[in-house]
C-alpha cells in the first residue's frame, strides 16, 4: 500500500468548533496538522500567532507542522518552538543566512524545512538540502486558502526530487495549495509525499472524514 502523509491545514477550519474539527480529522487518519503563519508583510494576509499552536498542542498529540510566511522568521522561530511545534519551515526567499536559520530550528528541537514560492527556482535549494528534513513546494502563491493549483509547478517538484537524490538528502517533499483528489496524484507522481490540504478537508461537502478519505484514496 502506498504511504502518503496527509497534513490538514487549520487555515480552513471552523475556529468556533476547533476542538471538534481537530478531533474529527485525527479520527479520520490525519498524520500531521499544518499551521500557516502569515505576517501581513511577506504575504497579504495576517493569521496565527503562537497561541494557536499552544491551543493545538493541547488538542492533539499529532505532529504540528508550522510554515512561517513572514519577513523575519528568525525572530519568531523560538516562539513557535516553545509553543509546541514539531516542524518549522521557512521561506528561502526571506532567509539570507539560511544555514544559520535551519540550524537554529534544529537546535530548538524541531525538524527544519525550507519553502519555495512558485516563482523561486528549485536550484536555490541545492546547498541547504542536506541540512533539512522537509522541502515545501508551494503550488499556489501563498497568502490565502482556496486558490487554484498551478500546474506549471509540477516540473519543479520533479527537479526538487532529483536534487534530493543527487545530494543524498533525506528530505521529504511537501506540497501546499489547491491539493485535492485530482491534483494530489499529479504531485505524487512528481515526487511529493506530504500533502497539505485545507479546503478539501475542512470544507468538504460530506465532512472532514470524507475529505481525508478522498485524498488518501486518490492514489
Amino acid at each position: 500500500m502506498t504511504t502518503i502523509t496527509i497534513c490538514p491545514s487549520i487555515l480552513s477550519a471552523d475556529f468556533a468548533f476547533l476542538a471538534d474539527q481537530i478531533s474529527q480529522a485525527e479520527a479520520a487518519g490525519a498524520d500531521w496538522f499544518h499551521v500557516d503563519v502569515m505576517d501581513g508583510h511577506f504575504v497579504p494576509n495576517l493569521t496565527m500567532g503562537p497561541f494557536i499552536v499552544e491551543t493545538l498542542r493541547r488538542l492533539t498529540s499529532l505532529p504540528i507542522d508550522v510554515h512561517l510566511m513572514v519577513e523575519n522568521p528568525d525572530v519568531m522561530i523560538p516562539w513557535y518552538a516553545a509553543a509546541g511545534a514539531n516542524r518549522i519551515s521557512v521561506q528561502i526567499e526571506t532567509c539570507p543566512h539560511i544555514f544559520r536559520t535551519v540550524e537554529s530550528i534544529r537546535a530548538l528541537g524541531c525538524n527544519p524545512g525550507v519553502v519555495l514560492n512558485p516563482g523561486t527556482p528549485a536550484a536555490t535549494l541545492e546547498e541547504v538540502l542536506p541540512l533539512v528534513d522537509l522541502v515545501l513546494v508551494m503550488t499556489v502563491n501563498p497568502g490565502y486558502s482556496g486558490q487554484q493549483f498551478i500546474p506549471r509547478i509540477l516540473p519543479k517538484i520533479k527537479k526538487v526530487s532529483d536534487l534530493i537524490s543527487t545530494t543524498a538528502s533525506q528530505a521529504m517533499i511537501q506540497v501546499d495549495g489547491g491539493i485535492d483528489p485530482t491534483t494530489l496524484p499529479l504531485c505524487y507522481q512528481a515526487g511529493a509525499k506530504v500533502f497539505v490540504a485545507a479546503t478539501s478537508v475542512f470544507k468538504h461537502p460530506n465532512g472532514i472524514a470524507a475529505g481525508i478519505a478522498a485524498l488518501r484514496s486518490a492514489i
